[in-house]
């Protein structure tokens, strides 16, 4: 099933420049997760620039000439956790002036210095798709990060393809957000929110066949459209569609709308995945759900279940796990595959499904979501095993540079709560360290 949806990314990501790092450091006698393959009972990993550069047995793998070596015995490592739908950073998008603005984007309304990026590398979290509001059938475009430490600027997390742009899919929504009261130019209504997507996807096609009958002759090019042009890249498949659904019947709906313009597409949430898990398979459509304690909130999602997981994994759709932080704190991320697996989730597909599933839903496969020579060095150290709940994420490690450590006070009350955790000026400030507040 892993290798079959392989194909739905092709992109290959340049690297980023790594500040420090430039000392070996081994993590030694490890129970190493590595994700793609078994687990290693004890193991040693290797990273050096940014990179994983050895990974196995450490009866084979030894620690190079100079290396800092870190004894993790009794301790778990497995990959950084991927995100691809979180709200953190103060996130927004579209305003109330229309239903659907391509053109908006979540790079232009982010603040890095939010405290929510430090609780989700508390969470073991390295990289994210940071989206825009579901209130419209298109809210804008959404943004996949890094969470690297000492961020003072968005260009400090962004991650960049071959061609130096850097990424990002788009957020379309359909259900009772964007349906909204109605009035004004909002839907109203089920079918006339479909009507609506269509309209602007047949535009943007239109759009595109005026520029290519151009045949790049400026002054037969149709005025610049911004809205049009990031259609166009929806349509060419340079950006992924992150659809907000819920219901079984808009779950169609999004994957009748796919079909018939051949966008590619992730269905984020599917609360009623299970009752057309089978659809979504037969789509090759991925499918990334979310965990709630209890049903609530708004009626479209009162028949979720915990089932949702095994459902999709059963029928060989590709499964992911998201936050949409903060309806689930990014701190307790783990949680949803022990949540999978006690519902009848596959323990390995539950730990796919956070990581390298979600990397190619994001198209960022060949870089991030497991454990393998030349990936990113992007891992988290666990106590235990990861699918207790009493476990811990003691560190977290994105481009080969610690950037959460549980033994920091600073970074304790990040994880646990207590004062300033979730208080901007008093997360960056030294007044606390050393004050230890609530939890443990």
């Amino acid at each position: 099933m892993k290798t079959l949806f392989l194909s739905i990314a092709a992109s290959v990501l340049l690297v980023c420049p790594v500040l420090g790092q430039q000392q070996p450091i081994a993590f030694t006698n490890a129970r190493i997760i590595p994700i793609v393959g078994q687990p290693i009972e004890n193991g040693t990993i290797v990273i050096h620039n940014g990179k994983i550069t050895a990974v196995g047995p450490s009866a084979t793998v030894r620690p190079p000439s100079g290396a800092q070596v870190n004894d993790m015995k009794g301790k778990t490592i497995m990959p950084g956790l991927v995100d691809t739908h979180s709200h953190i950073g103060g996130t927004a998008g579209a305003d109330g002036s229309g239903p659907i603005q391509p053109d908006v984007r979540v790079l232009d309304s982010l603040n890095v210095r939010s405290p929510g990026f430090q609780k989700a590398q508390a969470g073991g979290i390295t990289t994210v798709n940071v989206m825009p509001g579901s209130g419209h059938l298109n809210s804008g475009q959404t943004l996949y990060l890094k969470l690297r430490d000492g961020a003072n600027k968005i260009d400090d997390l962004l991650i960049y393809d071959r061609d130096g742009r850097y990424m990002g899919g788009i957020k379309f929504a359909n259900g009772t957000n964007s349906i909204r009261a109605g009035g004004g130019s909002f839907p109203g209504t089920r079918g006339k929110s479909a009507q609506l997507v269509r309209e602007q996807f047949v535009k943007a096609r239109d759009y595109k066949g005026r520029i290519e009958k151009a045949g790049g002759d400026a002054s037969k090019m149709p005025s610049r459209d911004l809205a049009m042009e990031t259609l166009v890249e929806v349509l060419e498949g340079k950006r992924m569609v992150h659809f907000h659904t819920h219901r079984h019947d808009d779950i169609l709906t999004a994957l009748r709308l796919q079909k018939e313009f051949g966008f590619r597409i992730v269905l984020q949430h599917v609360s009623e995945a299970w009752k057309v898990a089978d659809e979504i398979a037969a789509a090759k459509a991925p499918a990334s759900i979310i965990f709630i304690d209890s049903p609530g909130g708004k009626l479209e999602t009162m028949d979720i279940k915990f089932e949702n997981g095994a459902a999709l994994e059963k029928a060989g759709a590709l499964v992911g796990f998201h936050t949409d932080d903060g309806i689930t704190d990014s701190r307790l991320f783990l949680r949803s595959a022990g949540l999978a697996v006690r519902a009848g989730m596959s323990r390995e597909g539950a730990l796919y499904a956070l990581t390298m599933a979600n990397a190619i839903m994001m198209d960022l496969q060949d870089r991030v979501g497991s454990l393998e020579v030349g990936k990113d060095a992007d891992l988290i150290v666990l106590s235990g095993d990861p699918l207790s709940v009493y476990t811990h994420v003691l560190e977290t490690w994105v481009d080969g540079n610690k950037v959460f450590d549980r033994s920091d006070p600073r970074d304790f009350i990040l994880a646990v709560g207590g004062f300033g955790a979730g208080n901007e000026e008093m997360a960056h400030i030294e007044c606390f360290d050393g004050y230890v507040g609530g939890g443990n």
